[in-house]
Protein backbone atom coordinates (compact mmCIF):
# COMPACT_ATOMS: atom_id res chain seq x y z
CA UNK A 1 0.00 0.00 0.00
CA UNK A 2 1.27 3.46 -0.88
CA UNK A 3 2.11 5.83 1.94
CA UNK A 4 2.27 9.61 2.09
CA UNK A 5 6.04 9.43 1.66
CA UNK A 6 6.06 6.96 -1.24
CA UNK A 7 3.00 8.18 -3.15
CA UNK A 8 3.95 9.37 -6.67
CA UNK A 9 3.18 13.09 -6.85
CA UNK A 10 4.54 14.43 -10.11
CA UNK A 11 5.23 17.84 -11.56
CA UNK A 12 3.66 18.56 -14.92
CA UNK A 13 6.05 20.08 -17.45
CA UNK A 14 3.38 22.36 -18.96
CA UNK A 15 4.97 25.46 -17.44
CA UNK A 16 8.05 25.10 -19.66
CA UNK A 17 6.08 25.10 -22.89
CA UNK A 18 6.92 23.20 -26.09
CA UNK A 19 10.19 24.96 -26.99
CA UNK A 20 13.69 25.53 -25.73
CA UNK A 21 14.92 29.02 -24.82
CA UNK A 22 16.00 29.70 -28.41
CA UNK A 23 12.63 28.67 -29.82
CA UNK A 24 13.66 25.21 -30.98
CA UNK A 25 10.86 22.66 -30.49
CA UNK A 26 11.77 20.51 -27.50
CA UNK A 27 11.55 17.36 -29.58
CA UNK A 28 14.47 18.73 -31.66
CA UNK A 29 16.33 20.49 -28.84
CA UNK A 30 19.57 19.07 -27.43
CA UNK A 31 19.33 16.83 -24.39
CA UNK A 32 21.14 19.52 -22.39
CA UNK A 33 18.07 21.73 -22.80
CA UNK A 34 15.83 19.01 -21.36
CA UNK A 35 18.30 18.53 -18.53
CA UNK A 36 18.19 22.21 -17.59
CA UNK A 37 14.40 22.20 -17.38
CA UNK A 38 14.13 18.87 -15.56
CA UNK A 39 16.80 19.93 -13.09
CA UNK A 40 14.58 22.82 -12.02
CA UNK A 41 11.90 20.27 -11.18
CA UNK A 42 14.32 18.15 -9.16
CA UNK A 43 15.69 21.23 -7.37
CA UNK A 44 12.21 21.88 -5.95
CA UNK A 45 12.19 18.48 -4.30
CA UNK A 46 10.22 16.54 -6.88
CA UNK A 47 11.20 12.94 -7.49
CA UNK A 48 8.46 12.38 -10.09
CA UNK A 49 7.63 14.15 -13.33
CA UNK A 50 4.96 13.82 -16.03
CA UNK A 51 6.59 14.65 -19.39
CA UNK A 52 3.41 15.77 -21.11
CA UNK A 53 3.54 16.02 -24.89
CA UNK A 54 2.74 19.72 -24.48
CA UNK A 55 6.38 19.84 -23.38
CA UNK A 56 8.07 16.95 -25.20
CA UNK A 57 6.24 14.59 -27.53
CA UNK A 58 7.43 11.13 -26.53
CA UNK A 59 5.18 9.64 -29.20
CA UNK A 60 7.08 11.45 -31.95
CA UNK A 61 10.68 10.96 -30.76
CA UNK A 62 13.10 8.70 -32.55
CA UNK A 63 14.43 5.71 -30.62
CA UNK A 64 17.79 7.44 -30.29
CA UNK A 65 16.29 10.60 -28.82
CA UNK A 66 14.11 8.57 -26.47
CA UNK A 67 17.22 6.83 -25.22
CA UNK A 68 18.75 10.27 -24.57
CA UNK A 69 15.71 11.24 -22.52
CA UNK A 70 16.02 8.11 -20.37
CA UNK A 71 19.65 9.02 -19.64
CA UNK A 72 18.76 12.60 -18.68
CA UNK A 73 15.94 11.50 -16.38
CA UNK A 74 18.31 9.14 -14.59
CA UNK A 75 20.98 11.82 -14.26
CA UNK A 76 18.63 14.33 -12.64
CA UNK A 77 17.03 11.68 -10.44
CA UNK A 78 13.46 11.88 -11.73
CA UNK A 79 11.08 8.98 -12.28
CA UNK A 80 8.08 9.02 -14.62
CA UNK A 81 4.96 7.46 -13.09
CA UNK A 82 2.66 8.82 -15.82
CA UNK A 83 2.63 10.38 -19.28
CA UNK A 84 -0.09 12.84 -20.29
CA UNK A 85 -1.21 13.76 -23.77
CA UNK A 86 -2.59 17.27 -24.26
CA UNK A 87 -4.87 18.62 -27.01
CA UNK A 88 -4.31 15.54 -29.15
CA UNK A 89 -7.73 14.03 -29.53
CA UNK A 90 -7.76 10.69 -31.29
CA UNK A 91 -10.86 11.88 -33.16
CA UNK A 92 -9.42 15.24 -34.24
CA UNK A 93 -10.83 15.72 -37.74
CA UNK A 94 -7.46 16.62 -39.24
CA UNK A 95 -4.93 14.61 -37.22
CA UNK A 96 -6.83 12.01 -35.22
CA UNK A 97 -5.06 9.08 -36.87
CA UNK A 98 -1.66 10.67 -36.19
CA UNK A 99 -2.54 11.21 -32.54
CA UNK A 100 -3.76 7.62 -32.26
CA UNK A 101 -0.43 6.41 -33.64
CA UNK A 102 1.51 8.65 -31.23
CA UNK A 103 -0.61 7.24 -28.39
CA UNK A 104 0.41 3.72 -29.29
CA UNK A 105 4.06 4.75 -29.31
CA UNK A 106 3.73 6.32 -25.86
CA UNK A 107 2.16 3.11 -24.56
CA UNK A 108 5.01 1.07 -26.03
CA UNK A 109 7.54 3.33 -24.30
CA UNK A 110 5.70 3.62 -20.97
CA UNK A 111 7.34 0.52 -19.42
CA UNK A 112 10.84 1.82 -20.20
CA UNK A 113 9.91 5.09 -18.47
CA UNK A 114 8.40 3.23 -15.52
CA UNK A 115 5.02 4.85 -16.22
CA UNK A 116 1.97 3.03 -14.88
CA UNK A 117 -0.62 5.15 -16.67
CA UNK A 118 -1.04 7.15 -19.90
CA UNK A 119 -3.56 9.99 -19.93
CA UNK A 120 -5.72 10.80 -22.98
CA UNK A 121 -8.39 13.43 -23.56
CA UNK A 122 -10.57 14.92 -26.28
CA UNK A 123 -9.59 18.57 -25.94
CA UNK A 124 -8.23 20.04 -29.18
CA UNK A 125 -5.89 22.84 -30.23
CA UNK A 126 -6.53 26.31 -28.83
CA UNK A 127 -8.57 28.58 -31.08
CA UNK A 128 -7.16 31.98 -32.13
CA UNK A 129 -9.48 33.63 -29.59
CA UNK A 130 -8.17 31.36 -26.82
CA UNK A 131 -4.58 32.14 -27.75
CA UNK A 132 -5.29 35.88 -27.37
CA UNK A 133 -7.18 35.62 -24.08
CA UNK A 134 -5.48 36.33 -20.76
CA UNK A 135 -6.70 32.89 -19.64
CA UNK A 136 -7.47 30.57 -22.54
CA UNK A 137 -10.53 29.10 -20.82
CA UNK A 138 -12.29 32.47 -21.00
CA UNK A 139 -12.76 32.12 -24.78
CA UNK A 140 -14.78 29.48 -26.61
CA UNK A 141 -12.81 26.41 -27.58
CA UNK A 142 -13.48 23.20 -29.44
CA UNK A 143 -16.81 21.47 -28.86
CA UNK A 144 -17.31 17.77 -29.53
CA UNK A 145 -20.62 17.27 -31.32
CA UNK A 146 -22.54 15.15 -28.82
CA UNK A 147 -25.19 14.46 -31.47
CA UNK A 148 -22.61 12.92 -33.82
CA UNK A 149 -23.11 9.31 -32.80
CA UNK A 150 -20.74 7.99 -35.45
CA UNK A 151 -17.83 10.12 -34.26
CA UNK A 152 -18.48 9.31 -30.62
CA UNK A 153 -18.50 5.61 -31.49
CA UNK A 154 -15.16 6.13 -33.21
CA UNK A 155 -13.83 7.77 -30.05
CA UNK A 156 -14.95 4.77 -27.98
CA UNK A 157 -13.35 2.32 -30.43
CA UNK A 158 -10.05 4.15 -30.50
CA UNK A 159 -9.83 4.38 -26.71
CA UNK A 160 -10.59 0.65 -26.55
CA UNK A 161 -7.80 0.05 -29.04
CA UNK A 162 -5.35 2.01 -26.90
CA UNK A 163 -6.59 0.31 -23.74
CA UNK A 164 -6.15 -3.18 -25.19
CA UNK A 165 -2.60 -2.30 -26.22
CA UNK A 166 -1.91 -0.82 -22.79
CA UNK A 167 -3.20 -3.97 -21.07
CA UNK A 168 -0.70 -6.04 -23.05
CA UNK A 169 2.21 -4.07 -21.55
CA UNK A 170 0.72 -3.69 -18.07
CA UNK A 171 -0.26 -0.01 -18.31
CA UNK A 172 -3.47 1.78 -17.37
CA UNK A 173 -5.29 4.40 -19.44
CA UNK A 174 -6.94 7.45 -17.89
CA UNK A 175 -9.42 9.80 -19.57
CA UNK A 176 -9.09 13.48 -18.74
CA UNK A 177 -12.29 15.39 -18.12
CA UNK A 178 -12.49 18.64 -20.09
CA UNK A 179 -15.37 20.95 -20.88
CA UNK A 180 -17.43 20.55 -24.05
CA UNK A 181 -15.93 17.16 -24.94
CA UNK A 182 -17.32 13.64 -24.87
CA UNK A 183 -16.20 13.50 -21.23
CA UNK A 184 -16.98 17.12 -20.40
CA UNK A 185 -19.31 16.50 -17.44
CA UNK A 186 -19.34 13.80 -14.75
CA UNK A 187 -22.38 12.11 -16.27
CA UNK A 188 -20.89 12.13 -19.77
CA UNK A 189 -17.55 10.87 -18.47
CA UNK A 190 -19.03 7.94 -16.56
CA UNK A 191 -21.22 7.00 -19.52
CA UNK A 192 -18.25 7.10 -21.90
CA UNK A 193 -16.18 4.99 -19.50
CA UNK A 194 -18.97 2.42 -19.32
CA UNK A 195 -19.11 2.28 -23.12
CA UNK A 196 -15.35 1.73 -23.37
CA UNK A 197 -15.76 -1.15 -20.90
CA UNK A 198 -12.12 -1.96 -20.19
CA UNK A 199 -10.82 -2.85 -16.74
CA UNK A 200 -7.59 -0.86 -17.20
CA UNK A 201 -9.37 2.41 -18.10
CA UNK A 202 -10.45 5.00 -15.54
CA UNK A 203 -11.12 8.70 -15.20
CA UNK A 204 -8.85 11.65 -14.52
CA UNK A 205 -11.18 13.92 -12.49
CA UNK A 206 -9.47 17.15 -13.55
CA UNK A 207 -12.48 19.15 -12.40
CA UNK A 208 -10.37 22.28 -12.15
CA UNK A 209 -11.01 22.45 -15.90
CA UNK A 210 -14.69 22.96 -15.10
CA UNK A 211 -14.42 25.01 -11.90
CA UNK A 212 -12.51 27.77 -13.73
CA UNK A 213 -15.20 28.30 -16.37
CA UNK A 214 -17.21 31.52 -16.45
CA UNK A 215 -20.51 29.70 -16.64
CA UNK A 216 -22.86 27.79 -14.39
CA UNK A 217 -21.48 24.43 -13.25
CA UNK A 218 -22.81 21.49 -11.28
CA UNK A 219 -22.34 21.44 -7.50
CA UNK A 220 -18.65 20.67 -6.95
CA UNK A 221 -18.92 17.93 -4.25
CA UNK A 222 -21.65 16.26 -6.32
CA UNK A 223 -19.38 16.20 -9.37
CA UNK A 224 -16.57 14.57 -7.42
CA UNK A 225 -18.90 12.00 -5.87
CA UNK A 226 -19.88 10.86 -9.36
CA UNK A 227 -16.37 10.44 -10.72
CA UNK A 228 -14.13 9.50 -7.78
CA UNK A 229 -15.32 5.87 -7.77
CA UNK A 230 -13.89 5.59 -11.31
CA UNK A 231 -10.68 7.56 -10.77
CA UNK A 232 -7.29 5.97 -11.55
CA UNK A 233 -5.17 9.12 -12.11
CA UNK A 234 -5.48 12.75 -11.07
CA UNK A 235 -4.42 16.07 -12.60
CA UNK A 236 -4.97 18.21 -9.53
CA UNK A 237 -5.31 22.00 -9.40
CA UNK A 238 -7.54 24.60 -7.79
CA UNK A 239 -9.16 27.95 -8.53
CA UNK A 240 -11.01 30.70 -6.74
CA UNK A 241 -14.55 31.09 -8.07
CA UNK A 242 -17.10 33.83 -7.53
CA UNK A 243 -20.34 34.90 -9.14
CA UNK A 244 -22.22 38.17 -8.83
CA UNK A 245 -25.86 37.12 -8.72
CA UNK A 246 -26.99 40.65 -9.54
CA UNK A 247 -25.11 40.80 -12.85
CA UNK A 248 -24.32 37.16 -13.60
CA UNK A 249 -20.61 37.98 -13.83
CA UNK A 250 -18.12 35.25 -12.92
CA UNK A 251 -14.57 35.58 -11.67
CA UNK A 252 -12.05 32.72 -11.38
CA UNK A 253 -8.31 32.59 -10.83
CA UNK A 254 -5.68 29.84 -10.39
CA UNK A 255 -4.67 29.28 -6.77
CA UNK A 256 -2.74 26.77 -4.65
CA UNK A 257 -4.78 23.72 -3.66
CA UNK A 258 -5.28 24.86 -0.07
CA UNK A 259 -6.78 28.21 -1.05
CA UNK A 260 -9.29 27.46 -3.80
CA UNK A 261 -12.98 26.71 -3.90
CA UNK A 262 -12.45 22.93 -4.03
CA UNK A 263 -11.82 21.44 -0.58
CA UNK A 264 -9.16 18.94 -1.59
CA UNK A 265 -8.67 17.72 1.97
CA UNK A 266 -12.18 16.32 1.75
CA UNK A 267 -11.90 15.14 -1.86
CA UNK A 268 -8.59 13.32 -1.46
CA UNK A 269 -9.77 11.59 1.71
CA UNK A 270 -12.96 10.55 -0.08
CA UNK A 271 -10.95 9.17 -3.00
CA UNK A 272 -8.88 7.11 -0.56
CA UNK A 273 -12.05 5.73 1.01
CA UNK A 274 -13.09 4.59 -2.46
CA UNK A 275 -9.76 2.84 -3.03
CA UNK A 276 -7.81 5.41 -5.05
CA UNK A 277 -4.13 4.45 -5.40
CA UNK A 278 -3.23 6.44 -8.52
CA UNK A 279 -0.64 9.05 -9.43
CA UNK A 280 -1.21 12.73 -8.63
CA UNK A 281 0.10 15.28 -11.15
CA UNK A 282 0.32 18.87 -9.87
CA UNK A 283 -0.76 21.51 -12.38
CA UNK A 284 -1.02 25.29 -12.11
CA UNK A 285 -1.35 28.20 -14.52
CA UNK A 286 0.15 31.65 -14.23
CA UNK A 287 2.82 33.07 -11.89
CA UNK A 288 5.48 30.57 -10.82
CA UNK A 289 3.53 27.49 -11.86
CA UNK A 290 6.31 25.10 -10.91
CA UNK A 291 6.76 26.71 -7.50
CA UNK A 292 3.04 26.43 -6.78
CA UNK A 293 3.15 22.78 -7.88
CA UNK A 294 5.82 22.16 -5.23
CA UNK A 295 3.60 23.78 -2.58
CA UNK A 296 0.72 21.59 -3.73
CA UNK A 297 2.87 18.46 -3.52
CA UNK A 298 3.55 19.08 0.15
CA UNK A 299 -0.12 19.85 0.79
CA UNK A 300 -1.12 16.52 -0.77
CA UNK A 301 1.43 14.64 1.33
CA UNK A 302 0.04 16.33 4.43
CA UNK A 303 -3.50 15.31 3.56
CA UNK A 304 -2.34 11.74 2.92
CA UNK A 305 -0.62 11.64 6.33
CA UNK A 306 -3.71 12.97 8.07
CA UNK A 307 -5.69 10.20 6.40
CA UNK A 308 -3.39 7.59 7.88
CA UNK A 309 -1.34 6.99 4.79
Amino acid sequence: MRTADTWPIAANMLSFGPTAADGTPNVDAPAESWRGQLQQVADLGFTDVDPTDAWLSIGEMTDARFAELLVVLKEVGLTVPSVSTTRRSVVDAARGEDYLRFGHTIIDRAPALGAEVVNFGFMQALTPAQEKALWFWLAEGHHDDLADVENRDLAVRRIRELADHAAQVGVQVSLEMYEDTYIGTPDLAVRFLEDVDRDNVGLNPDLGNLVRLHREIEDIPTMFEKVLPHTNFWHIKNYTRDVDLATGAYATHPTPLVQGVVNYRVMIRRALELGFEGVFVCEHYGSDSLGVAAINREYIRGVLRSAGR
